[in-house]
């Protein structure tokens, strides 16, 4: 029987009992003795699973001990080496590995759960080997910021930057060891930025981040009482469905940031925010309606750009940048190669050059990794046919959330 059944049925006992005659005392008792007889029972079961679960506790503990002891010994052989300290191609293999160890051990956590654990432990153990530091697109409390928490965990230090230009500046000065950006959205489409600062960066792609985008109206005040919403364009896209249904005549705000827009709807009266969780808790905001984004698979991927690139994994994907030369039919010889070898290309984006009137540059996502067959002759291939490539990173393939 459930607790809660058990729970209800001694309420009832207990009733019984009290409401029964003086003329029958033993009804009364046997009642009462029968709920403290369950009462004590299950306090002694409790107390049993609790010992267990402190003395599992403990184990762990020993564990994380000595698995710390293993990861400061590669730290010292790592800088002896002159190697970087985070390597996101051998994390991956590891959280693949512990995921398949999960489901053959029939864990009662999915893999989703396996890999928050391993982020935290593996983001001690970063700080354990060198104090990191990652640069990110600002302010605090941004989806990027959330992304980057999600990959770095809570353990290394985070600096926000204004600009995307800037993260890649810190980075590239040696002021943080990895920045993380955004990217494209999957309701939005390409976050143009991000792709132009490539265009002269020599940063490289050494990871991505797939982060589910959930949006939240939060306000101080009820629903009928906001007649102003803040929120960043982005957001306002991804939610144009939602805001013509609830607020067809609410004035649309546009700032800089979402916790920019957490900021003014706690101070601003008659305002509403529409922000990720992270904003809305940064700023104390109550929420109103979760999850209001029209698409329910809206995603946003972000990447880590570092001054390496990462080794093959064996399950990778390579994003390229490239400049055709001005002939006929350039575009389709340069990527067909891609075709007859079937390597899927999953993105082609093109951006104005800069350089001169009509000129563009094409980004490429493609299944792989630059430095194995068959991308390596791909590429090859491909670059007869351009006045400009650069492989901008090969990185672990996304785990979808």
């Amino acid at each position: 029987m459930p607790t809660i059944w058990k729970f209800w049925e001694c309420m009832r006992l207990i009733e019984r009992s009290t409401a029964t005659s003086p003329k029958e005392p033993h009804l009364a008792l046997g009642s009462g003795s029968s709920v403290l007889h369950w009462f004590t029972q299950t306090a002694v079961d409790l107390s049993d699973l609790r010992n267990k679960i402190d003395k599992v506790d403990e184990q762990i503990i020993r564990l994380l001990n000595d698995r710390a002891d293993l990861v400061h010994e590669v730290g010292v052989i790592k800088k002896a080496a002159g190697q970087p300290i985070y390597v996101p191609e051998r994390e991956e293999q590891v959280l693949r590995g512990l995921a398949t160890k999960a489901v053959e051990m029939k864990s009662r956590l999915p893999e989703k759960s396996i890999r928050a654990i391993y982020r935290e432990i593996m983001s001690a153990a970063l700080a354990l080997e060198k104090d990191i530091t990652i640069a990110y697109f600002g302010p605090h409390a941004t989806n990027t910021h959330q992304a980057a928490r999600s990959r770095f965990g809570a353990s290394v230090n985070y600096i926000p930057e204004v600009a995307i230009a800037e993260v890649f500046d810190a980075v590239a000065r040696g002021n943080a060891d990895y920045g993380v950006v955004p990217i494209e959205n999957s309701t939005e489409g390409p976050v143009n930025p991000t792709l132009d600062v490539f265009m002269g960066s020599d940063l490289r792609i050494c990871a991505q981040i797939m982060m589910k985008i959930e949006n939240h109206l939060v306000a101080k005040c009820d629903r009928a009482g906001i007649h102003k919403l803040y929120s960043h364009p982005q957001v306002f896209g991804q939610c144009r469905t939602w805001l013509k249904q609830h607020f067809p005549n609410a004035d649309l705000i546009e700032v800089a940031s979402t916790p920019r827009a957490a900021e003014q709807a706690s101070q601003q009266p008659y305002s509403g925010a529409l922000v990720g969780r992270m904003a809305a808790e940064e700023f104390g905001l109550p929420f109103l309606d979760e999850n209001i984004q029209d698409n329910p698979n809206n995603v946003t991927r972000f990447l880590v750009i570092g001054k390496n690139m990462a080794q093959p994994t064996g399950a990778d994907r390579t994003s390229l940048m490239f400049c055709i030369r001005d002939e006929p039919g350039a575009l389709f010889k340069a990527i067909e190669p891609f075709n007859r070898m079937k390597i899927s290309m999953s993105k082609i984006e093109s951006r104005p050059s800069k350089r001169k009137a009509w000129e563009y540059f094409f980004f490429v996502d493609a299944d792989g990794h630059a430095d194995e067959q068959p991308l390596k002759d791909a590429i090859n291939e491909l670059e007869k046919h351009c006045s400009f490539l650069k492989i901008l990173g090969s990185y672990p393939a996304p785990c979808v959330p």
